[in-house]
Order: C-alpha cells, then structure tokens, then sequence
C-alpha cells in the first residue's frame, strides 16, 4: 500500500462529503470547480478512485521484455544467410527478399525492432506518468485533510445547502479534479505523440 492508498483510506469520508454536496447543492454558477467538472467528467471520489486504479508496477516489466524482444529481431535480421556463391535470376531473388526482410526486421524505417523499442520507451513513460500522477494526486489530498475546507465539512451537522459549506466543497474539488484532469491530459499528449505505433507496419513484399 502507498501512500495515495492510504491516504484515500482517511480522505474517503471527506471525499463523499465532497460529492455529495456537488451533487446534491451544486455551487456558484461562477465557480472555477465546474470547468474542471467539465474536464473530468466526474466527481471528485471518482476521479481519485480512478486514479488509485492505475498500476505502474504492472506495466513495469513491459519495457525490458520488449527491448529483448526488439533485439532478438535484429539478431534475426542479421543471421539471414547471402545467396553467397549462388548466383542467377533466382539468387538474386532470394537476395531482394532477404534484403527486404532485414529491413523490415531490423534498422529500416518503421521495422519491428524499431516499433517495439518505441513501445518500450512508450511503456516506460506511461509508467513514470502512473507514478508522478498517483503522487499527485496523494499531494493534492494530504492538503485537502489539513485544510480550513475539511473543519468545514467535518462533522454530522453540516447542511450541505448552506453556502458555507457549498463554497468549502466546490474549493476541494476543484483542486482535486484540476489535479486529476492535468495529469490525464499529460497522459493524452504522450499517446497521440505515439500515435504511430497503432498503424500496421508495411508487409514485406
């Protein structure tokens, strides 16, 4: 368990809070908290949930397995025999189709290899984008627990009408959701930079 786990743990009541008073009593109709709403596209609860979901650890090995896979194709490559004293119309050939079946596996422009390193890299910053959001996200709650907007909505007396209580509400989750809609769009950037990657590769002729 890390910290954004537990910290969820001890927030989770505030969090409900939070969402209930959003959705219950909603907020100024000036409020910052409803273009991040609009971002998000989700309470605050949710959206931290959805955060805690994320699994770097289970994407970690990704990264070294396709190297190794890459690199096995360029050993591949470069152990496709030369037509060597065969010569003529048919060894010429074969030697076209070699050629063209190394490059595809190895050093050309969008070969396998070349792919799959930019998986790697790709798994390695998506990685690295769970880790800096989930501490984020960790950061931005340590704050909302010792804030003046938690004593506010502390307690079983609070009327989540009261506009008290509804500015206190729509100040947390707009830090919250702002948190949460930064970092998604930082993982958006990364995979339309990537986008590539999605497209077959050319097939060997």
């Amino acid at each position: 368990m890390d910290r954004l786990n537990e910290l969820l743990e001890t927030a989770g009541p505030l969090l409900r809070r939070v969402d209930a008073t959003i959705a219950g009593a909603g907020a100024s109709p000036s409020d910052e908290v409803w273009t991040q709403l609009r971002r998000v596209r989700l309470l605050p609860g949710d959206a931290v949930r959805a955060v805690v979901a994320l699994r770097p650890a289970d994407l970690a090995d990704a990264a070294p397995e396709l190297r190794a896979d890459a690199r096995a194709y360029a050993v591949l490559a470069g152990s496709l025999p030369a037509p060597g004293e065969w010569s003529g119309i048919a060894a010429d050939a074969y030697d076209r189709v070699r050629v063209r079946t190394a490059t595809h596996l190895s050093g050309g422009h969008d070969s396998l290899d070349e792919r799959l390193q930019a998986s790697a890299d790709l798994a390695d910053d998506l990685v690295t984008w769970m880790r800096q959001t989930r501490e984020a996200v960790a950061a931005v709650l340590a704050d909302a627990l010792g804030s003046l907007e938690a004593v506010v909505l502390a307690g079983n007396k609070v009327d989540i009408t009261e506009p008290r209580e509804m500015a206190a509400a729509a100040t947390m989750a707009e830090k919250v959701l702002r948190t949460v809609a930064d970092a998604y769009d930082r993982a958006a950037d990364l995979l339309h930079t990537t986008a590539a990657l999605a497209e077959p590769t050319t097939r060997v002729q």
